[in-house]
């Protein structure tokens, strides 16, 4: 028997919807009376998921250049984007592109989304990343005038069970607000008109920080892409989106993965390319992709027509420092080889000359200057770390080789005559004694390339047997600062490690040997935190990477400036957060234990193998234990291993024997984890293509092993427990060791099993 219902019920029910309605015209208003759509996508996000019974929402907005939908979210103070193709592998990317509405019950039934559509499926990266759980989905087209505008998604009903029709009705009420302010955002950005519209309309910049920056920009002698970069902070990735967006192509940043057109360069002249702001990349069948500062330039694009001889090209974008960049890494690479045998050719004496006798040029000789020049401007277009010169005695050679991502490589051999005048022209260059030939020295070169940036070198020479001095030149990095994103971490990692740097105080350790990527990891670290409300001080030896926002100190250990005294410095100097280049002795380490627990967030780097092994090794040192754990917030030791070439990787399907040595390295209680098997396991290994050199391999990427300071590890640090107790409980706490990284990054197809067990114990 239905239960009757009361007055009283009916007004509050007609209160509710009175109230419903209210809240609803509020928030309409105020999607109408944004400047612009960071401020629909984040900051009035919470307003309208309170009129829905649910846990989550998200609004996404349609590009149509990319074919994509895209949402913002902050990560701390951070913007960042979310983007999904539209297309059937994910449900808000199926409703984009078939505008129709998915409400289901449990997004991981696949049953229940075959009977929507068979090729529907949900993208679970986003759960994975962040640990979210995400059940019930109801998602709708976001449309006006029958353009897609958009999708808008609530996810997890309160209470369990499908959305109802009445939220249903709701939600479409909500879309067709957004489809009329998304259009009205997109009018607001035509009539504006400039290439930095999509800045301003996601909130990077304000209009009046756009009109005043003009001026700005052009006073201080820069393109307005760099002035924006440098003053608001607002990324590469970012301009070029914006770029994107106005000029309606892509984007390209520079890279030298992107193979030399040397057919389409021979035709035209590098000085001529330079002038003008354009190059070509590449050609495919009749058609030629250009890289054009303004691809809107009718004068430009007849030009570049008429030379290559075709109407048939495709116009990409990119900054004006990027297209220069495209234009000297092409052309040396064209003319390297010609370029060395030239040089090596007015070197070379024909039988005249004795490999014995004293040398007849000196350091000063033009042909040994260019011949230097030419080593360390090839090593560093070859992508190498190190540059090795080796007098060989027996064979009456000056061997040079390069280190490329990790491995040394036969770059080209001298004759013997020219090794003393060598390594004098190298020793001038860093301003070493080159009467000095017993004792090993250290410098410092910095070498300008022509037409290019300037880069450092960091020289030392070593007295070999037989009376000669070999020299090993390292090549710092001067490039951009890279991210965290970009860090090669698996997601558990990445999780764990964002979390550790949210924390205000404590220390954080990055640990591994020489050459490991320690010092990119902690500024990858500090970059994340790097905001104008933080003061980061930073003692380095040497400076490698610099970002505007930190104080960097280089130390001078030769007058007695080393790490302990650039800390006692930095606590005299309000730092919120400090960075410490080595923890290299006991001062040092007990100095950065004190900061921590003084308030300050402290980072330094260790040569150890593990991380547990870090902790033993600074207990060893004479740490206090109980402030040591008291302070440690976490441990993160990395290696680097080489990832496959991307262009000429070969899938396979592995041997049972292989099968089973992955599985019982990674650890046979723990495989299962990984969700592969043999049957379905695929596996990649090297093949050899021009873009790597014939090697299989292009780059490198980190393993890591993250030990997190729970309590639990906290009382065995102040136990002083040994070092088989910190590893086997941090694993039983989700730490993975270096080599079950690399497995995973070995299932995931990015290296293979023998590089990850090259750099990693077993």
């Amino acid at each position: 028997m239905a239960v009757k219902e009361t007055p009283t019920t009916q007004i509050t029910e007609l209160a509710e919807q009175l109230a419903l309605r209210s809240a609803l015209q509020n928030i309409t208003n105020r999607i109408h009376a944004a400047q612009n759509l960071r401020q629909i996508l984040v900051d009035l996000k919470e307003g309208i998921l309170s009129l829905f019974k649910a846990n989550s929402i998200t609004i996404y907005v349609a590009d149509a250049v990319r074919n994509e939908i895209y949402s913002m979210f902050l990560a701390g103070t951070k913007l960042n984007e979310i983007r999904l193709p539209i297309n059937s592998k994910s449900i808000a990317g199926y409703v984009a592109s078939t505008r129709k509405c998915v409400n289901v019950a449990d997004a991981y039934n696949a049953a229940e989304l075959r009977s929507i559509d068979p090729q529907l499926r949900f993208d679970e990266r986003w759960d994975k990343k962040t640990g979210f759980r995400t059940a019930q989905i109801l998602a709708l087209p976001v449309v006006y005038e029958d353009n897609l505008m958009g999708v808008v998604q609530i996810i997890n009903r309160k209470g369990g069970g499908k959305f109802s029709n009445e939220e249903r009705t709701f939600l479409e009420e909500i879309a067709d607000v957004l489809g009329i302010a998304f259009y009205n955002q997109q009018k607001a950005a035509r009539r504006r008109k400039t290439r930095f519209d999509y800045l301003v309309a996601r909130g990077f910049i304000t209009e009046a920080d756009l009109e005043a920056s003009w001026n700005e920009a052009r006073k201080a002698g820069d393109s307005m892409e760099n002035f924006l970069m440098k003053k608001f902070k607002i990324s590469k990735e970012d301009v070029g989106k914006s770029l994107e967006d106005f000029f309606q192509c892509k984007f390209i940043p520079f890279s030298d993965k992107i193979p030399v057109p040397e057919d389409l360069c021979r035709v035209l002249r590098q000085e001529y390319l330079r002038k003008e702001l354009w190059v070509p990349l590449e050609k495919t069948g009749d058609r030629i992709s250009v890289l054009v500062d303004d691809p809107n330039n009718i004068l430009k694009r007849d030009m570049i027509e008429t030379l290559l001889k075709t109407k048939r090209i495709e116009y990409n974008v990119s900054l004006k420092e990027d297209i220069v960049k495209f234009i000297n890494y092409f052309y040396r690479i064209d003319d390297a080889q010609e370029s060395i045998a030239e040089i090596l050719g007015r070197l070379d004496l024909g039988d005249e000359a004795d490999a014995d006798e004293e040398e007849i040029v000196s350091e000063s000789d033009s042909v040994i200057m260019q011949l230097v020049n030419k080593i360390i401007n090839d090593a560093y277009l070859s992508r190498a770390s190190d540059i090795h010169i080796e007098p060989n005695t027996k064979k009456k050679t000056l061997d040079v080789r390069f280190r490329v991502d990790g491995d040394c490589v036969r770059y080209q051999s001298v004759p013997y005559s020219y090794r003393a005048a060598t390594v004098s022209r190298i020793k001038i260059m860093s301003n070493l004694d080159i009467t000095e030939r017993r004792l090993p020295q250290d410098g410092k070169i910095r070498f300008r390339r022509p037409g290019a940036e300037e880069i450092e070198l960091r020289v030392a020479t070593v007295p070999t047997q037989g009376g000669v001095e070999d020299v090993v030149m390292r090549i710092l990095a001067k490039g951009e600062t890279m991210t965290l994103e970009q860090m090669s971490m698996s997601p558990s990692n990445y999780r764990n490690f964002l979390n550790t740097l949210e924390k205000p105080y404590g220390i954080v350790l990055v640990v591994g040997p020489t050459g490991s990527g320690k010092t990119t990891t902690l500024h990858a670290a500090l970059h994340h935190i790097n905001t104008p409300d933080t003061k980061i001080w930073t003692a380095e030896d040497p400076v490698e990477i610099t970002q505007e926002g930190l104080r960097q100190v280089q130390v001078n250990p030769k007058i007695g400036f080393d790490f302990s005294h650039a800390m006692r410095a930095f606590l005299r100097a309000d730092p919120d957060v400090i960075m410490v280049g080595e923890m290299r002795d006991y001062e040092t380490a007990k100095i950065g234990v004190e900061a921590s627990l003084t308030g300050h967030l402290v980072f330094s780097t260790l040569h150890t193998n593990s991380a547990p092994e870090t902790i033993v090794r600074l207990l060893d040192m004479g740490i206090d234990p109980f402030n040591f754990a008291d302070s440690l917030l976490g441990v993160l030791a990395q290696r680097l291993v080489r990832t496959l070439c991307r262009r000429c990787k070969e899938e396979y399907k592995p041997s049972r024997e292989e099968f089973d040595d992955i599985v019982m390295n990674y650890g046979e209680s723990l495989f299962p984890e990984l969700n592969v098997d043999f049957d379905k396991l695929k596996l990649y290994r090297p093949k050899g293509c021009p873009d790597c050199n014939q090697t299989g391999f292009r780059g490198r990427m980190s393993v890591h092993e993250l030990l997190i300071a729970t309590d639990v590890i906290k009382r065995m640090v102040a136990r002083k427990d040994p070092v088989e107790q910190l590893r086997a409980q941090a694993v039983k706490e989700g730490m993975r060791t270096l080599l079950q990284d690399g497995i995973y990054k070995v299932v995931t197809g990015e290296t293979d099993f023998k590089q990850v067990i090259a750099v990693c114990m077993r």
